[in-house]
């Protein structure tokens, strides 16, 4: 399968299954368009379109078929998709082995964000905070089911997980205690609203964690809109100061800004260009996702807005490296030439399977997003997996397993789309959220073109 467009002067062509990625010229582009039509058409179509061209004759254009059919050759064009037989066997290699918990250390929060999908932090339930033991027990939980895999994913997550920092902290020192005599590594992520944060803990999380999220929806007035205490009171002036400590002190370490663009801004790229001008450089914005109706959801105007800002941020992304001055956006990190291996093109994220997410009380769930699902629950830390039917569904969930993923050029690059997200739009796991499958192809094109004008700038 292969896929063309033409974006910022670049035409570029994906093939599918190798994932090859070409920049070619406009008759090596029609070409590729036409390739397996009957030759003498190909030239024929190529001359009444570029005749004009003193650069364009059929002997120009034999040779580029020419090469399009070594391309074809050498597995880099119109690539036979060989993976869909050993989708199954792909995800048997990991089959029992669990290497990341999202530890829900807080149902509760400190803000009142009407957009929340976890209803304010209670996900539909009580309030609650994880005690050391339950923490306690997650991690040994972890340890005991992670095989022979030697780096862990822990992240401290909530409602609000700094309402339960002590606990965090101890856990932190229980892990570091056992993980050399099971040779384990733990690697910690801490995600926050900011409203918590103080010297103790820009120290704590500077020190321990791999990873720092920062819930920061861009301009004063798009993030205090929503993102408000329970008196209405908009947290941005509060948090902004402290986000920015705390960035400083991490001296390089792994952070991003995790923002969420709603109707009332799918002019989203103002809200990245403006952390920017704060100075964070790590930048995430995420699509509201929320059940019909909500005034907070996109509809198909903002869609098309916000395609629109994809290109916008990706032109300006590339302006700025340029400038020495460069950006990360989240959705636009792609590594063409390593990675992901195959069987993460396939099976996607490891919800249900090798990630799972732990509420204060110990039940697990396939991640973050089911909590509170009760036909989803899986079992408890203790008692370990008892709902074997559900992590099954979740293991033979993959790209493969959706009919509507058939056709799709960028079925590799999703690998099938948020379990989530499918879920809360269709009812099923396996299904598709067709606003979110537009979304990504446009991201996965800016992200693409990005890597191009790279390699174009480099050659």
């Amino acid at each position: 399968m292969v896929h063309q467009y033409k974006l910022n002067g670049y035409n570029i062509v994906i093939d599918t299954c190798s994932g090859s990625v070409h920049s070619v010229d406009d008759v090596a582009y029609d070409i590729i368009a036409m390739y397996g039509s009957d030759r003498d058409k190909i030239v024929s179509a190529i001359m009444d379109k570029y005749g004009d061209r003193e650069d364009v004759t059929p002997e120009d254009i034999d040779m580029c078929i020419e090469d399009v059919e070594e391309l074809v050759k050498a597995g880099k064009l119109y690539t036979p998709d060989t993976f869909e037989q050993k989708a199954g066997t792909l995800k048997e290699r990991s089959a029992g082995v669990i290497k990341a918990l999202c530890l829900h250390v807080a149902h509760t929060c400190n803000l009142n964000c009407s957009y929340c999908f976890a209803s304010q932090g209670k996900y539909h339930g009580d309030r609650a905070l994880m005690s050391f033991e339950t923490g306690k027990r997650a991690l040994d939980f972890l340890i005991e089911n992670s095989g022979t895999r030697r780096n862990l994913e822990v992240d401290f997550f909530g409602g609000e997980p700094l309402m339960n920092f002590d606990v965090v902290k101890q856990l932190v020192a229980y892990a570091r205690s056992v993980e050399k005599e099971h040779n384990k590594n733990f690697r910690f992520t801490l995600t926050t609203n900011g409203m918590l944060i103080d010297d103790d803990v820009i120290d704590f999380a500077n020190r321990e964690c791999s990873n720092v999220v920062l819930s920061l929806d861009g301009r004063k007035e798009i993030h205090d809109r929503l993102r408000v205490d329970y008196a209405g009171r908009g947290s941005y002036d509060r948090i902004v100061p402290l986000f920015k400590k705390l960035v400083d002190a991490r001296g390089g370490k792994n952070y991003y800004m995790r923002g969420t663009f709603t109707h009332a801004n799918p002019d989203f790229t103002n809200d990245v260009f403006h952390m920017a001008d704060l100075g964070f450089t790590e930048l995430s914005m995420e699509p509201v996702v929320c059940a019909k109706g909500d005034p907070a959801g996109l509809d198909s105007e903002d869609i098309e807005i916000v395609k629109e800002q994809y290109e916008i941020l990706a032109k300006d992304m590339i302006r700025r490296e340029k400038d020495g001055k460069p950006i990360t956006f989240y959705h636009y990190m792609i590594d063409l030439e390593e990675g992901p291996c195959i069987y993460k093109r396939i099976s996607g994220c490891g919800a249900g399977t090798e990630y799972m997410a732990v509420t204060p009380w110990g039940d697990l769930y396939p991640c973050h997003q089911f909590v509170g699902e009760e036909k989803y629950k899986l079992g408890n830390i203790w008692d370990g997996i008892t709902n074997e039917q559900i992590r099954l569904d979740f293991k033979n969930c993959n790209v493969y397993s959706r009919k509507e993923c058939e056709n799709c050029w960028a079925k590799l690059y999703c690998s099938g789309g948020c379990f989530a997200n499918a879920y809360h739009a269709t009812g099923s796991i396996k299904g598709i959220y067709e606003q979110g499958c537009e979304l990504f192809r446009k991201r996965m094109e800016c992200a693409i073109m990005i890597q191009v004008a790279k390699q174009t700038e480099e050659n």
